[in-house]
């Protein structure tokens, strides 16, 4: 369910305060100055995604800044990507100072000091989540703070594209469906951050981690024929794409990775006493096989030699 704030009922001398309470509860604690005498209304709505928290925001002109003060209170780092829709904003960080104008979005980071000036009526979705669950260089990142990217073209217009649909449709996804969005929005913004730093680099995402969960997921359901990298991204809370970076940055695949797993698996079965219950066909199955034929040439391309020799004892001979 979303969860919305509004100060529209409030007289203008109670707007300035409830308002700052409510952008540093939404976002992370920030110094807020109104540029108006009367305040107009501000009100923001927000959903969360796995660790995503979309907020759409609209207000009157204001300032607001983090401070090395309230950087030092503590709390975890975040990032902040804001989409603006309506009104120009001055954004400040990393000695950079840009104007995102409506159509632009740009990125925070809320581990640094940062500023943001909004001189009329405004309106912006914003896409927070921590830091840790980005995988880009800490470098790369902060050549890119307060600069606009325009959702015209390349992968900014994938990234804008992507986060307007996704917002849009925030308010009707379940929590699985929300969790896998999140992972492919920030894949997305990974890649946004490659390409301007000078091209995707193998490097360890979320990885060891990330990794160790999900071969224990693929290990618990090995049995399961319908083992494939889309359901295995499903119940892990990637994007397909991280899924198979991941085993790229091992050197394999996953469903090379599965397979060495089961035919393993098969090995040590077929010589134990299961095996004259089951059978090599019933070996397979229950290791999710589901092709006799496909079966036997994998395993003969493994082990150099057919599952039934494997089980009578007969071995190939040690190369040279």
């Amino acid at each position: 369910m979303p969860a919305s704030l509004s100060t529209a009922r409030l007289s203008a001398s109670d707007r300035a305060q409830s308002w700052h309470e409510a952008v540093s509860h939404a976002f992370v604690p920030m110094t807020v100055d109104l540029l108006e005498e009367v305040p107009s209304p501000g009100a923001i709505v927000g959903h969360q995604l796995g660790p995503m928290r979309i907020s759409r925001v609209q207000a009157g002109p204001q300032v607001v800044t983090r401070s090395r003060r309230l950087i030092a209170d503590g709390g975890p780092p975040s990032l902040i990507i804001s989409l603006q829709e309506r009104g120009r904003a001055l954004k400040e960080q990393d000695g950079r100072e840009s104007v995102i104008q409506p159509g632009e979005f740009s990125i925070t980071d809320t581990s640094r000091v940062f500023r943001k000036k909004i001189e009329e009526g405004f309106a912006f979705t914003s896409f927070q989540f921590p830091r840790a669950e980005l995988d880009v260089p800490e470098r790369d990142l902060r050549a890119l703070t307060a600069t606009p990217f325009s959702g015209a073209e390349g992968t900014a217009a994938l990234v804008a594209a992507y986060l307007s649909r996704m917002a849009r449709e925030a308010d009707v996804l379940d929590e699985a469906v929300g969790r896998r969005a999140a992972a492919i929005a920030l894949d997305l913004v990974a890649l946004l951050v490659d390409d301007h730093s000078g091209g995707s680099r193998p490097r360890a995402p979320r990885s060891a981690a990330s990794l160790e969960r999900v071969k224990a997921h693929i290990l618990r359901n090995l049995r399961d024929p319908d083992l494939c990298p889309s359901t295995i991204a499903e119940a892990t809370f990637i994007s397909v794409r991280f899924l198979h970076k991941l085993f790229h940055l091992e050197g394999t695949t996953v469903s090379g990775w599965i397979r060495t797993q089961r035919l393993e698996r098969c090995s040590r079965d077929l010589l134990r006493p299961v095996a004259t219950e089951l059978g090599v066909a019933g070996i397979a199955r229950r290791w999710g096989f589901v092709n006799p034929s496909h079966f036997s040439r994998a395993f003969r391309a493994a082990y150099g030699t057919s599952p039934r020799d494997w089980q009578l004892g007969t071995r190939p001979d040690p190369a040279p």
